[in-house]
């Protein structure tokens, strides 16, 4: 996408006259931010719903445009990565919720439309009950299913919890925060995020320049239950952030679940309401989760591979199957969308014939969504 599209995305975004989702609706009505811009002088022409208020907002457009040209300077200078909405690093499970923002800006490496993805989210106050949950939940689900990336806020308590998890047991992690990227809250969390640039990484809405207020913890809520295919709540009081990203998660039509605790513990009482009226499903640990979500065939693959399975175990191989090794086999380390090319297969035979290559042990998935020919 072309500099001056997602410059006009980013003043577009630095309008705050009109609910979110008005402008998503306009961006998707007209296609780009460049065509919103250009028609903001009649929009009631190409959008004859527009209301008054969202007419009125695109007057400030000079202003925006200026801060979001400061804004793209700083980006560049910080290997921040601006990602429109329709490009294909945005998380594309996000991209469904019709709230989600036009633009977020990330730092990191790890791939933001992993196979799977987890949000791990509750009490800023997690107890020991709660943080030994998520070590246990994190590293058996390691074994259970190695390619998740876990989605948290990196605040005190559950967030922090998870993300170390992570990093300790070798998952991605990636913070959604609730400011710019040009400075971190709350502070002493640092050394976690410096290491989750390496092994994951940081992402926003948010420009920077932005404090870290209460309302824009409240925002970035949404993302974390919006880019998961899942969100887990580990201990959480009657009310909290915790909360509002479960009720979220099940707005959007994703799993929510929920870890029990004892009766009458502070910060259990929101996991055992959510429980009790049956707007989260009950897990007390990883393979709860995995069977739940319908993920054992990670399991399988993942038990496939750490057993070693040798090639010649597996003799006969169809036509289609050996053309995949031997491209493999010349230019290891490729997407699904160059293979379908090398080899000559259709895409929707190709990814049947990977799968059960993988569950043969003769090749996997890593990072990047490529292929890698086990030699």
């Amino acid at each position: 996408m072309n500099m001056q599209e997602i410059l006009n995305i980013l003043a577009l975004t630095r309008i705050n006259y009109f609910h979110l989702a008005g402008l998503r609706q306009l961006y998707d009505e007209l296609g780009s931010a460049t065509a919103v811009i250009e028609n903001r002088h009649h929009l009631q022409d190409v959008l004859p719903d527009a209301s008054p208020r969202l007419t009125e907002g695109l007057k400030g457009i000079d202003d925006a445009m200026k801060r979001a040209e400061t804004e793209l300077e700083y980006d560049m200078k910080n290997d921040i990565l601006p990602i429109p909405l329709h490009d294909s690093n945005y998380p594309q499970r996000l991209k469904e919720c019709d709230d989600a923002p036009l633009l977020l800006f990330y730092k990191g490496n790890a791939p933001l439309n992993a196979k799977r993805v987890v949000s791990i989210v509750g009490t800023r106050k997690c107890t020991t009950y709660g943080q030994d949950l998520i070590q246990r939940f994190v590293k058996d689900l390691r074994q259970l299913c190695p390619q998740v990336l876990i989605v948290s806020g990196m605040a005190y308590g559950v967030d922090i919890n998870a993300h170390r998890s992570a990093l300790e047991n070798g998952f991605d992690t990636v913070a959604v925060l609730a400011h710019g990227l040009d400075y971190l809250y709350p502070p002493r969390h640092k050394p976690t995020a410096d290491a989750m640039l390496h092994q994951g990484g940081l992402l926003t809405e948010f420009f920077t320049h932005t404090n870290a207020d209460k309302v824009n913890f409240v925002r970035r809520n949404r993302i974390v239950a919006g880019m998961a295919d899942a969100t887990i709540l580990v201990e959480s009081a009657a009310h909290g952030g915790g909360m509002i990203t479960a009720r979220l998660s099940r707005d959007y039509n994703r799993d929510t679940f929920a870890f029990p605790g004892a009766v009458g513990a502070k910060y259990s009482e929101g996991c055992n309401r959510l429980i009790r009226e049956q707007t989260a499903s009950l897990i007390t640990c990883a393979q709860d989760f995995v069977e739940a979500m319908g993920w054992q065939e990670d399991s399988q693959l993942q038990q496939a591979q750490q057993q070693g399975i040798e090639r010649q175990l597996f003799p006969t191989l169809s036509a289609d199957e050996q053309k995949i090794i031997n491209v493999l086999s010349a230019d290891n380390d490729q997407q699904i969308n160059r293979l379908t090319v090398t080899t000559n297969i259709p895409i929707s035979r190709l990814s049947a014939l990977l799968f059960e290559l993988e569950m043969k042990g003769i090749l996997r998935s890593v990072v990047g969504g490529k292929y890698h020919l086990i030699k």
